[in-house]
């Protein structure tokens, strides 16, 4: 009997040894990283609107972990190719993915990547989110989004809208609003931005649904019209300007957002201690009118509340992708 309970004894304390010991692991992780540079990959070319709000958060992330942030630029496949390399990356708190909303809910149901962003990376942080405006160019005489929604009923086929890019948010809003039109609107893609308002001046594309950011100079010289802010709030920049909710189209609810990301793995203490520094720095009033003078809400979600926004998006951009039939050639 007593060898009995000596046994027993001698299981239940290696079972407590071997809990401690993991439940330590973790924790002792976390106080040795950053042991390295960290390396932020950033799957666009340099320069654009991530690269820019990640500059802000930049020097005070290195001053908290006394070690430096390298952004690495890996262009290519929209975005899929550097998103790839982070998933396929060691778990080990040295390499995140800093990507806008197509390289987690979007392009997905769009390729084949081999992988699956939901799933295969850790949510740290959402960043901030540029809510894309419906714009019409100078020959369409709608006023409002009502009266668009009129002019496309009586003849939509003389309307078109574009985009700066196949399976942009830009694209899949302008897909939304056709979808409600009984898919009369026609989408015409543009190798970016620029060429896309160069068309819309000329009056050769109807409407488009861009952001603040791309469009802002011609909005606010009176070259284009915004008729409608595609989030559920106004935004400062344009207070005149109605929510399409307002406008009496709730389900154009559109935005590029930024989410900073892991490979899947790694450890949660590393996770939240980045997810804590990063929204304390952006709790900052200086860096949060940056933002807003770059077009970009700032949002400062935790990783619990990323990866739910991320999951709904991802419903919804894949519920509007097969009703409105998209395809695009595979990658």
């Amino acid at each position: 009997m007593r060898t009995s309970n000596s046994v027993t004894r001698r299981h239940v304390g290696r079972v407590a040894i071997a809990a401690g010991m993991a439940a330590m692991t973790g924790s002792t992780l976390a106080q040795a990283w950053p042991s390295k540079t960290i390396r932020v990959v950033y799957p666009y070319a340099g320069g654009g609107v991530g690269d820019a709000i990640f500059r802000l958060l930049e020097q005070g992330l290195e001053q908290r972990f006394k070690q430096s942030f390298f952004i690495e630029n890996k262009a290519g496949a929209g975005g899929n190719i550097g998103t790839g390399d982070v998933v396929r990356a060691a778990p080990d708190g040295h390499t995140f993915l800093l990507a806008p909303t197509g390289n987690y809910s979007v392009n997905q149901h769009l390729f084949k990547l081999g992988y699956d962003p939901l799933t295969q990376l850790d949510p740290i942080v959402a960043l901030a989110d540029a809510p894309l405006l419906a714009v019409v160019s100078p020959g369409v005489t709608a006023t409002s989004l009502k009266q668009l929604s009129d002019q496309v009923r009586a003849s939509g086929s003389r309307f078109n809208y574009g985009s700066p890019g196949a399976g942009s948010p830009s694209h899949l809003a302008g897909a939304s609003f056709s979808l409600m039109h009984g898919n009369a609107v026609e989408h015409i893609s543009f190798r970016g931005t620029a060429p896309m308002t160069q068309s819309m001046l000329a009056n050769e594309v109807q409407m488009a649904f861009p952001t603040l950011l791309a469009v802002g100079a011609q909005v606010k010289a009176g070259k284009l019209r915004p008729l409608a802010v595609l989030s559920r709030q106004r935004i400062p920049e344009l207070p005149d300007v109605p929510t399409a909710a307002e406008a009496g189209f709730p389900e154009l609810l559109f935005g590029n957002w930024w989410v900073l990301s892991a490979p899947k793995g790694t450890d949660p203490a590393v996770i939240n201690r980045v997810s804590t520094e990063i929204r304390q720095l952006m709790a900052d009033p200086e860096i949060k009118r940056k933002l807003l003078d770059m077009g970009q809400v700032p949002l400062a979600y935790g990783p619990t509340e990323t990866a739910a926004f991320m999951r709904a998006e991802s419903t919804k951009y894949k519920t509007l992708i097969e009703r409105s039939g998209i395809r695009l050639d595979p990658q």
